[in-house]
């Protein structure tokens, strides 16, 4: 027995349309992939690190600090300037004349001598400061690099992942178009209208949480870049995932020789031994030598010679408590360089290990995980074209595609700023992006 629909000739048209516009866009979005929209002002990576090098002003700022320190080490090893005294002495006090043969005008020049080696170490210590100062100015702007890498990829990141939330928005849409019309004509349920619309909101709901995130996250790049927070951002390249990462103990080397905040602390320990061992000689003498000449209006003139020395009768409250602090500095500034070293190498292993994590998955994704989701709607669509499956497994598995498909894009802004970051540590361009 060969069973027949019977319906009204125009709600089989309608019906034999709706399917058909089904099969056509869900056909269409199989092979669907999102163009990258054609912009001429295409803010390329290298040109914003550029204008944060040059319009930062927390790195303009270490700059600054760098040439203060820089300006310290001449005065630190520079004598105490002469003093110059004149004087009118033994004047009588009844009519200040100068008959008295102990009346003399004078004129005195002294200077004060430091021990032997004192003012060398200051130069010294002065001198390593400046050099962890420039070193550090040096670190933020690796520091600033990375952060401006890491908000530019992803900035990209965003923009593309919109590109496809919006894109699947309006396939969802035509799909509601679709099962709004076979309701309509009683060949849909009103559950699947329900939900298709439900669906379009979903996806309008995290277009704009996204759309939000964005503004945000470029005001973060204009900042970083030494613009208005609300400056427009152009379009921004997103290349794809580069080499395998060299090995962690590879890494490591490259940080030892080359990271400009582990030359600082090992500077500052320098400044600090410097200091101390400048701080052991505040105990010995200081010399004094002064010269003095005495004009005497009425009988021969007269000169002098001086000779002092300062004697440390208070220590206990100043030059040994001095001698302490700066031991104390020097283990201080050891234990931070040691603390910084091992926090170096516990980020290089976790930043490795989160671009492999990246990268892998990437690949994963591009390879099997999205053309795999592709296939499982290719599969839904022949089913439900003979009635196997009903109409919103084609959208749940639409929507697991647009869920792939993002996630792929994130996870290749998360191999970026993971390099980048290994890059501020490592102090080396390490490729990954080019």
């Amino acid at each position: 027995m060969r069973w027949t629909t019977c319906l009204p000739p125009r709600r089989t048209a309608a019906w034999a349309s709706g399917t058909r516009g089904a099969a056509v866009l869900l056909a269409a979005a199989l092979g669907h992939a999102i163009p990258l929209t054609a912009q001429t002002d295409t803010l390329r990576l290298a040109d914003a690190v550029a204008l944060a090098r040059s319009g930062n002003p927390a790195l303009a700022a270490a700059r600054l600090s760098a040439d203060v320190a820089a300006e310290r080490v001449g005065p630190a090893g520079a004598w105490m300037d002469p003093m110059l005294s004149f004087g009118l002495m033994n004047r009588p006090v009844t009519d200040f004349g100068t008959g008295e043969p102990m009346t003399m005008n004078t004129i005195e020049l002294t200077q004060r001598f430091p021990w032997p080696g004192q003012l060398g170490f200051r130069r010294q210590q002065a001198r390593y400061l400046a050099e962890a100062a420039a070193l550090d100015a040096d670190e933020t702007e690796r520091q600033l690099e990375a952060r401006v890498k890491q908000a530019y990829h992803q900035l990209a990141y965003m923009d593309r992942a919109l590109d496809v939330m919006r894109d699947t928005r309006e396939l969802l849409r035509s799909f509601l178009d679709v099962s709004a019309t076979r309701y309509a004509v009683g060949q849909g349920l009103q559950q699947d209208v329900l939900q298709a619309q439900i669906a379009v909101a979903r996806m309008t709901a995290d277009i704009t949480v996204m759309e939000q995130d964005r503004v945000a996250m470029g005001a973060r790049l204009n900042a970083l870049l030494g613009l208005a927070a609300r400056a427009p951002v152009p379009a921004l390249q997103l290349p794809p995932s580069g080499p395998s990462v060299p090995e962690v103990d590879s890494l490591m080397t490259l940080a030892v020789r080359s990271r400009p905040a582990l030359h600082a602390a090992r500077a500052r320990v320098e400044a600090a031994a410097a200091g101390y061992r400048q701080a052991r000689r505040e105990l010995y003498p200081e010399f004094m030598l002064g010269l003095a000449y005495g004009q005497r209006p009425q009988f021969d003139d007269m000169a002098s010679i001086m000779v002092g020395v300062s004697i440390p009768l208070f220590a206990g409250a100043r030059q040994l408590p001095m001698r302490r602090e700066m031991a104390a500095m020097q283990a201080h500034e050891e234990a931070m360089e040691r603390d910084l070293t091992n926090e170096t190498f516990a980020e290089i292993t976790e930043l490795r290990a989160e671009a492999e994590r990246a990268r892998n998955l990437a690949e994963l994704y591009a390879n099997a995980v999205v053309p795999q989701a592709r296939a499982a709607v290719e599969s839904a669509l022949a089913a439900y074209r003979v009635g196997s499956v009903d109409y919103m497994t084609l959208v749940e598995n639409e929507m697991t595609v647009n869920r792939y498909r993002v996630e792929s894009i994130r996870l290749t802004a998360d191999y970026h700023g993971a390099i980048a970051a290994l890059e501020a540590l490592v102090a080396v361009d390490l490729g990954g992006t080019p």
